[in-house]
């Protein structure tokens, strides 16, 4: 089992907020079905999410300006905002004035972190076509398909560090986005699963991820979307090829990563770290999707295939009790954010997972937005080995 080196305790959450004269982020509660407290280890008394809203003199309407300069105000005082993530994992902020794609991504763009275009998310798995600069639809699978607790982009190299989720329309019935701790979910795991998180950090993940032309289910990305951006019509076979290579090679990961093309487009496989470190305390982090593949897989069948397959490191089956006992915890551990217009929920990527419920009625009745972004630092290794290092695709 590896050793952490420096555990630096999280710090207990600072709740006088620093913030413009005209407007200030306070604290509220959620019901209990929204909102837990975090068990170790986080300090005690820490929720998930921390929910906000914005308070004015006389409680006037807030507008948008103010809004942003207060965030911007706020991570300008050593990054507050970021500070308050690390601690709770996700953050509600409820009653905004944001209206639409655009207005969510000035919000979104005023955290300072660097933005993930669509176009620019190598190895993308899902359909995110652009509706405002760095704004594109969360998931477009149909509002039947079960999107289990994980963190974003577990299966390929690059994962984003923060992801914001806007709330454009609530589904009456169903349609909450989950959330819970990775940090939590590893410390409960070490407990009640030892021998599998052992593994798990000794041999890392084998992720095998299946690429075709075509969409392989509603809401899929296709070859093209993934690692396709420099393809002109007119292109030969040969040309494309390259120019898919190319794209990959942005990784970075030499050996550890590995493709081989098919009929109908290319699998990549990828040896990564399911086991990461969080930045500035080194306490580690059970960034996966694993949970997530195994209860997807027993939910939708028969609606989505599934286009990654995860293995051990050193390409062993991973044994279904030990999935099922991961998502038996994730269960205990995770709350359902119920939507409101207007919502929007920022995650720690290194430290929260995300996921969606079904919902009743029609597609349209839910619409939820994402923007994704990078950080100023990359989550760390549990292990020295090159293939547990984290890292960030070249530009």
């Amino acid at each position: 089992m590896a050793t952490i080196l420096r555990k630096v305790a999280i710090e207990p959450p600072n709740l006088e907020y620093a913030s413009s004269p005209l407007l200030a982020f306070k604290q509220f509660d959620l019901p209990s079905s929204n909102q837990r407290m975090l068990g170790p280890p986080h300090p005690g008394g820490t929720t998930i999410p921390l929910a906000l809203r914005p308070s004015t003199p006389g409680d006037a309407v807030p507008d948008l300006d103010t809004v942003i300069e207060t965030v911007k105000a706020l991570q300008a005082q050593g990054g507050i905002l970021t500070k308050k993530l690390a601690v709770h994992g996700a953050l509600l902020f409820r009653g905004l004035p944001i209206n639409d794609a655009n207005e969510f991504s000035r919000f979104a763009h005023a955290f300072g972190y660097k933005p993930r275009y669509a176009d620019e998310i190598i190895g993308i798995v899902v359909d995110r076509p652009l509706l405002a600069p760095n704004v594109a639809p969360a998931n477009e699978s149909p509002k039947e398909v079960l999107i289990y607790n994980h963190n974003e982009s577990p299966q390929v190299p690059h994962a984003p560090e923060y992801v914001f989720f806007y709330g454009h329309k609530a589904a009456k019935k169903g349609g909450e986005t989950p959330m819970s701790s990775s940090l939590e979910l590893f410390h409960r795991a070490q407990q009640e699963i030892p021998d599998f998180i052992s593994e798990l950090a000794e041999k890392g993940i084998m992720s095998r991820v299946v690429y075709k032309v075509d969409k392989q289910f509603a809401g899929g990305s296709t070859l093209k979307q993934a690692f396709g951006k420099e393809i002109q019509d007119g292109d030969d076979e040969a040309t494309r090829r390259a120019k898919v290579e190319a794209q990959i090679a942005r990784y970075g990961r030499g050996k550890y990563t590995t493709w081989e093309w098919t009929d109908d487009g290319i699998v990549l496989t990828h040896k990564l770290p399911a086991i990461r470190t969080q930045p500035n305390t080194d306490l580690p982090t059970l960034f996966t999707g694993l949970a997530a593949y195994y209860r997807n897989a027993q939910v939708n069948a028969a609606s989505r295939k599934n286009m990654t397959q995860q293995l051990f490191g050193d390409g062993t089956p991973i044994p279904d009790k030990y999935l099922a006992q991961l998502a038996r915890i994730t269960d205990k551990i995770r709350v359902l954010h119920k939507w409101q217009r207007g919502d929007v929920l920022v995650y720690d990527n290194v430290i929260a997972q995300h996921g969606r419920e079904p919902w009743e009625g029609e597609q349209s009745d839910r619409v939820v937005m994402a923007s994704l972004f990078d950080g100023d630092q990359v989550p760390g290794a549990y292990l020295a080995e090159d293939w547990a290092q984290v890292v960030q695709a070249y530009e």
